[in-house]
């Protein structure tokens, strides 16, 4: 998240301390062995679960998409391949349709990532921007703990601080990107690196200027979905008509800590972002199986414990990201695409059952009239027998892909139906996906 501590130079995103933040939360998991390809096929005995009933009548949250973090200034842009295989939605590809860029301080390297937004946007993609710093003369320093250089927004430049934002929207629409949203900070309770914003300091920007940017805004991205953070602007009513996306990211954030009652009951009208994360960690070869399947159940559990619409990764392209530093996808990028090609901008989560049986995670999606995605992963050691049933609903035929430790979206081919249910074997330690045509 900062040049100056991670890139390029050590090669990783965060600091010593925020490691130690992740693992005190537990969100450094002890790996497993391999699954080897035998198990994984599933040729052993499958147990049978419980059924799993997918009711489109029950809507849940609209998806804006899947997508990652894109940073030429810290680790160079993606090539014109690369790009093709993040947002592309075919074989091979991701199918990418967000993409986060950062808003530099000066004005001179606003171009920077222009390349990769404009074939982002080609393809479909929504892009978004956050930033790390305002431009220098805006900001003063100040102790903070420990840390006595601290940087925080003049208050005398909080206007000059919205056009500045507002500025950088113009520029990419100038030149081809219509810019969907644009964040005030990235991690404000977390700015050992970059500027600090304090809740009430947030608000303050929020109620008095936030509603001269002619783009959607997002606040506050706090590192770790930090709720004292965000209750200030949700429970205050003129900083939260100036606000479009409450944004979060989710490092070391446990899932008991996913739901969010207080934004169900005030932030109607507004949409509910996870723009930030690496799972499990950074640390790690993204080919790690199964631990890359870590990021398919962390996937499920922000859609459904926490209902985010947008589920967001930091670089693209990283050892540890979906897409390798050759430009190949990674096993943590098959266990996004598992959900970025099937599960749409505009799909809409609807009611399935989400745990029919132990370490098995089922989510449902309906895509238009036409068609329900089903996610399910297995992180169990064994194969599962796992029947899916469409509550008041025809279904007229099943296809599916699957990810395992030798497979990467690998088509399945046709599924039986039988009175609206189908069944599928969910390897060990697998992520599949099943798109049903429906009626």
């Amino acid at each position: 998240m900062t040049q100056g501590r991670n890139e390029p130079v050590s090669g990783e995103r965060r600091s010593p301390s925020r490691r130690t933040v992740l693992a005190t939360m537990g969100a450094l998991p002890v790996l497993t062995a391999t699954t080897s390809p035998a198990r994984a096929s599933g040729a052993a005995a499958a147990t049978v679960a419980a059924t799993a009933v997918i009711d489109p009548s029950v809507r849940r949250q609209t998806i804006r998409g899947f997508g990652g973090m894109s940073h030429t200034a810290w680790i160079g842009d993606l090539t014109p391949v690369q790009r093709d295989t993040a947002f592309g939605t075919g074989e091979g590809n991701l199918g990418f349709s967000v993409l986060r860029i950062p808003v530099p301080e000066n004005q001179a390297n606003w171009s920077r990532d222009l390349a990769t937004a404009r074939r982002a946007a080609e393809l479909g993609a929504t892009v978004f921007a956050s930033p790390w710093n305002p431009p220098a003369h805006m900001v003063e320093t100040f102790v903070h703990g420990t840390q006595t250089d601290a940087r925080r927004l003049r208050y005398d430049m909080y206007g000059a601080y919205a056009r500045h934002l507002d500025d950088f929207t113009g520029f990419l629409r100038n030149n081809g990107v219509n810019l969907y949203a644009i964040s005030v900070q990235n991690e404000p309770d977390y700015a050992h690196d970059w500027t600090w914003w304090t809740p009430t300091e947030m608000v303050r920007f929020l109620r008095e200027n936030a509603g001269s940017i002619n783009t959607r805004v997002i606040a506050p991205e706090s590192f770790q979905y930090r709720k004292n953070i965000s209750d200030p602007i949700l429970n205050d009513a003129a900083a939260l008509a100036n606000v479009d996306i409450v944004g979060a990211h989710l490092y070391g954030t446990p899932f008991s800590d996913f739901p969010y009652p207080l934004f169900k009951q005030k932030g109607a009208g507004k949409e509910l972002w996870m723009t930030e994360v690496y799972h499990p960690n950074s640390s790690d070869s993204a080919d790690l199986w199964p631990q890359a399947l870590d990021v398919a159940e962390h996937i499920h559990r922000a859609l459904v414990d926490a209902e985010f619409q947008a589920y967001v990764w930091w670089y693209i392209r990283r050892s540890y990201g979906p897409l390798r530093e050759d430009g190949r996808i990674s096993k943590r990028g098959a266990s996004m695409a598992q959900f970025a090609r099937f599960v749409r901008p505009g799909h809409v989560r609807i009611e399935a059952t989400a745990n029919p049986a132990s370490n098995v995670y089922v989510s449902a999606y309906r895509g238009g009239s036409s068609t329900v995605s089903v996610v399910a992963v297995n992180k169990g050691a064994s194969a599962v027998s796992q029947q899916f049933t469409l509550a008041n609903g025809r279904v007229s035929g099943v296809s599916s892909w699957l990810t395992d430790a030798s497979r990467n979206v690998a088509p399945q081919g046709a599924t039986g139906v039988s009175n609206g249910s189908f069944t599928l074997t969910l390897p060990a330690r697998s992520v599949t996906t099943a798109v049903a045509g429906v009626a």
